[in-house]
């Protein structure tokens, strides 16, 4: 997934579904863990980015900054990935709105969680306190277990959701890695939810994926009204 969902409050109904195991695994670009940790912390995040881009200031809240790279320093250090080092940093604070966090929830519920992240991309990366190290050994580790992940696909269901870059390609390269070490990942059903169909999304997700075996499907429109919709006809699918 991307970040757009999060912004959105899809995360109470990802949690739900974590919870019923209907979703198995959580992989997210790096902007995903700034709106998971802002929305624990104060129960909304985002900025007019153009405004504090004039100002000098956008990316520049010190909270956000400074807790999520002590998170991945400590938690790197301990031999986590990214998703779980922000996840248990996020589930042994004080925070008053961890209910929400979609990583805390995956650390409580030993859901997989990954992060996946492009040095530079995300506002935590300005911070003094980024250790290239740490976040790109994190990361690597969250590819590795999102690989594992993807190599027992068959017969699922991959959603990819609201990323038109990085999962994408993430995606890509997981499934050629699986394959290469000799893993059927084959007939699963690949899905790309976003406002439009990107070109990533469209080849990497729903076409080469799927080409030696399996179903592909866009759908096309608001995050915040097509998921819960989709979360709803599973729920009903599945009493």
């Amino acid at each position: 997934m991307g970040a757009h969902p999060i912004k959105v409050g899809l995360a109470p109904i990802i949690i739900d579904l974590m919870k019923n195991n209907v979703i198995t695994a959580v992989a997210m670009n790096g902007a995903c863990i700034i709106h998971d940790y802002e929305l624990s912390l104060m129960g909304h995040t985002s900025e007019d980015v153009d405004i504090e881009l004039c100002r000098g200031t956008f990316g520049m809240a010190e909270e956000t900054g400074k807790n999520l790279n002590r998170a991945i320093n400590n938690g790197v250090k301990k031999g986590h990935g990214l998703g779980r080092a922000v996840g248990e940093h996020i589930l042994k604070s004080r925070a008053s709105y961890k209910q929400l966090s979609i990583l805390a929830s995956a650390a409580r519920l030993n859901v997989p969680a990954t992060v996946h992240v492009a040095i530079g991309t995300d506002i935590i990366h300005m911070n003094p306190a980024a250790s290239g190290a740490s976040i790109g050994e994190g990361s690597l580790r969250d590819f590795r277990l999102f690989s594992s992940i993807v190599s027992d696909l068959r017969g699922g269901v991959y959603i990819n959701l609201g990323s038109a870059v990085i999962m994408p390609e993430v995606f890509l390269k997981a499934i050629a890695v699986t394959r290469n070490l000799k893993y059927n990942v084959k007939n699963f059903t690949a899905v790309n939810m976003d406002f439009i169909q990107h070109y990533r999304c469209r080849e990497n997700v729903l076409r080469r994926p799927v080409l030696s075996g399996g179903k592909s499907y866009g759908l096309t429109g608001h995050h915040e009204i097509m998921f819960p919709l989709l979360a709803a006809a599973v729920k009903e699918g599945i009493k």
